[in-house]
């Protein structure tokens, strides 16, 4: 076999006791359904230890200031070498940073204009850097927009000031600041709208002075300034992003262009400097591929080498599938696919040999023809002697891959095991859940596609990259929207149609909260019938058994373990040494039913709950939709900010499932899961039809678009190059289209099945 990467006695989370060999210089897939045991195997056990050998090698000064990794739970592991994690967590959580700045691209462009831009600029690449004081903006500080309060926003004209007219938090009825506004000697009691002009002007707009009048004033120097000058100065020379900032205080600020440098963020010393007639934030501006193709007619001396190499990096994005992207788009605005795909660009550069890149689902988001465009980028980093290993559902990286880790049985803790390990030719043997849908989407039966009852006409619509376009989307059926990534796909559906049709039942894959206290227990309602339950006969009541009331453990308040703030690095988190992460105190955990505390259910399965509390149909209703979504190995007490993207939105329509009549819009729900995983979620699917519902998918999937009713294709590129209908109608419709990128994917699954 060659080298491996020993594993031995693996038992993190819920991984077996396995003990494995996996290929090095390979490429390896990590398979199995959901809550098997890939992230286990490829995260928590390999990426966790190799982390922490790599730190151990630094001194004891470093090690102090980075951080810290626990040794998983493991006898042994061999074969090791620096690794290196290309995940779908967003980068670039500041403004300043785009996708220029961070795959190195813009550093190109910037020596090429200190280089061979005209007029002539002194040979100091700083000029072009928004970042730097020589080249930023001077009105905006480099970020190309402006930020204003919105008075509207912060006032209630219909109120009274004594009645809370201002809306900002920091104006709150009895608090500092809005003592000092009473007594500014504007009247209190009138409706704000109704005040003279001079009053409003003076509230709102006065410059910082002593209030003369006030009692205070022999032992305190009391001063008034208008409440927009009073937000203008605490807030708006910050950046946006900072974490000081809450999310409520940001909606009373509005942004726009900065109108000297119109969103350019350079000054204008290096706005006046061009290349093949084009200025570097004009080049900025540009979608990838375009820029890289005007480069290609750059020539000369100092011009050729600084082409190749800025070409190199854009042309790593166009095979990633970004190239509809351009490089002053702001990381922060990306998606975890797109982020994912900007960091996997961004290591074609690198020339180190012998690590191992962990990759998480790389096909988030992908058309199948940006796969294969990503399959070649993956040989390529295995190809300089590296192992790569990809957490993966999708069959066309399993098949093409090296070598196979099936993980499995089940999920959960019926997970754990590898079920099988070989090449993807002995895995359709293999009998595994994964090997039986291969085999079983070869032998789907033709479909019989369902009859539309009428259409949602969408005329002449101009967005982003879509004009003029005109479709209609059939009602009652099931009906995907395909296209490569960038072609147009969620501006048509997840901008224009969702404004037009706001009842829709949208279920996208944002996250669906920011509290660790909400967990799919609470968050499908099932956990107030089971505290209800547990207070029975009790002379307690119900809230004697929440985590975020009375029963809550004294030292963590019910959040099972205690956060550390750390200066430069992420807060720490440890285990509540009071309640060992039960989250409850000592005296709720002694209530017990059937033998079990609400501690013991909340560690429970869903599908484990059910059978549980199979008497108590309240809480069995509330939780039998995850399951015909296939959460049922979620535990009712996980974290909802520990959900994928794809387990988000599976949540969400299992909380929305049962409405007739209804549009329901899904973007890409076939995310994260397995091939098993994806049969249950079509069954919902067929199911929110025949109940007479309207199903519009976002999909790439070609078993999802292949079981679709009606397909609309748009295309036949991304960016300017997409946005038109290139093909509609059924499956079959769709793969006979030679105009149709997705239609030349659609046939070879059509032709096999």
């Amino acid at each position: 076999m060659g080298p491996v990467i020993g594993v031995r006695g693996a038992r993190q989370n819920n991984l077996k006791n396995i003990d494995l060999d996996i290929p090095k210089e390979k490429l390896v897939v990590i398979t199995g359904v959901s809550g098997s045991g890939k992230s286990s195997l490829a995260y928590d056990t390999i990426f966790t230890e190799a982390q922490r050998q790599l730190l151990e090698t630094f001194s004891t000064y470093s090690r102090h200031r980075m951080p810290r990794y626990e040794r998983p739970d493991v006898d042994k592991l061999s074969g090791l070498g620096s690794a290196l994690v290309i995940d779908q967590k967003r980068v670039g959580r500041t403004s300043r940073s785009t996708v220029g700045t961070f795959t190195e691209a813009w550093t190109m462009l910037r020596l090429l204009f200190s280089r061979c831009g005209e007029p002539r600029a002194p040979d100091n690449s700083n000029i072009f850097s928004f970042n730097r004081p020589e080249g930023m903006c001077p009105l905006c500080s480099g970020v190309g927009y402006s930020i204003e309060v919105d008075v509207d926003r912060v006032m209630d004209w219909s109120l009274s000031l004594n009645q809370g007219a201002i809306r900002h938090p920091d104006f709150k009825v009895g608090g500092a600041y809005f003592k000092r506004v009473l007594a500014c000697g504007i009247d209190v009691d009138v409706p704000t709208g109704m005040l003279s002009e001079d009053d409003r002007q003076f509230l709102l707009y006065a410059d910082k002075h002593k209030l003369k009048n006030h009692d205070a004033n022999r032992y305190f120097n009391i001063t008034f300034e208008g409440v927009v000058t009073t937000i203008r100065r605490r807030w708006l020379n910050r950046e946006v992003e900072d974490n000081s900032y809450s999310q409520q205080r940001l909606t009373f600020f509005t942004r726009g262009l900065c109108p000297e440098c119109d969103g350019s963020r350079l000054n204008k010393r290096a706005r006046l400097v061009r290349v093949a007639g084009l200025t570097i934030a004009e080049m900025g501006d540009l979608e990838i591929h375009r820029l890289s193709a005007l480069l290609a007619k750059v020539r000369g001396n100092l011009a050729d080498p600084i082409v190749l190499r800025a070409r190199e990096r854009l042309d790593a994005l166009v095979k990633v599938g970004v190239g509809y992207l351009s490089l002053n788009r702001a990381t922060a605005t990306l998606s975890g696919g797109e982020s994912q795909r900007v960091k996997m660009a961004r290591q074609l550069g690198c020339e180190l040999e012998g690590l191992i890149y962990i990759l998480d689902e790389p096909t988030v988001g992908l058309h199948p023809h940006d796969i294969d465009n990503l399959l070649q980028m993956l040989r390529s980093i295995r190809d300089r002697n590296n192992t790569v290993l990809v957490v993966e559902h999708d069959p066309a990286v399993i098949l093409a891959s090296d070598h196979v880790i099936d993980m499995g049985p089940g999920a959960g803790r019926h997970g754990g095991q590898v079920v099988f390990a070989g090449s993807p030719a002995e895995l359709k043997a293999a009998g595994t859940a994964t090997s039986f849908h291969l085999l079983a989407r070869e032998q789907q039966p033709p479909q019989e596609r369902r009859q539309a009852a009428g259409a949602f006409s969408l005329t002449n619509v101009t967005l982003h990259n879509l004009q003029n376009l005109s479709v209609d989307i059939p009602r009652g059926i099931l009906v995907c929207v395909t296209g490569v990534a960038g072609s147009g796909k969620s501006t048509l559906v997840g901008n224009y149609f969702i404004k037009q049709h706001p009842d829709a039942v949208v279920v996208d894959q944002a996250p669906i909260g920011r509290s660790r206290r909400s967990n799919p227990a609470t968050y499908s309602g099932a956990f107030d019938d089971i505290r209800a339950l547990f207070a029975h006969g009790q002379d307690v009541n119900a809230g004697h058994f929440s985590f975020n009331s009375s029963g809550a453990c004294p030292e963590c308040k019910g959040r099972g373990s205690i956060e550390i703030e750390m200066k430069f690095l992420d807060p720490v988190r440890t285990i509540c040494p009071g309640c060992r992460g039960k989250r409850f105190n000592s005296t709720v955990l002694h209530f017990r039913h059937q033998g079990r505390n609400i501690a013991h259910v909340l560690e429970m399965t869903v599908a484990e709950a059910i059978q549980f509390f199979v008497h108590d149909p309240d809480i069995t209703q509330s939780l039998q939709p995850l399951v015909d979504v296939g959460l049922g190995y979620l535990t009712l007490g996980q974290e909802l900010t520990t959900l994928s993207g794809g387990e988000a939105q599976r949540l969400k329509l299992a909380s929305r499932l049962g409405q007739r009549g209804r549009i329901y819009v899904l973007d890409e729900p076939t995310t994260g899961l397995h091939l098993s995983d994806i049969s249950v979620m079509m069954d919902v699917l067929h199911r929110l039809v025949e109940e007479g519902n309207s199903v519009i998918v976002i999909e790439h999937n070609l078993d999802v678009i292949c079981q679709a009713d009606w397909v609309i294709d748009l295309g036949p590129g991304a960016g300017q190059a997409g946005g038109k209908v290139v093909a509609v109608g059924t499956p079959e419709i769709i793969a006979a289209n030679p105009a149709s990128i997705t239609g030349r994917y659609l046939s070879q699954v059509i032709a096999v099945r």
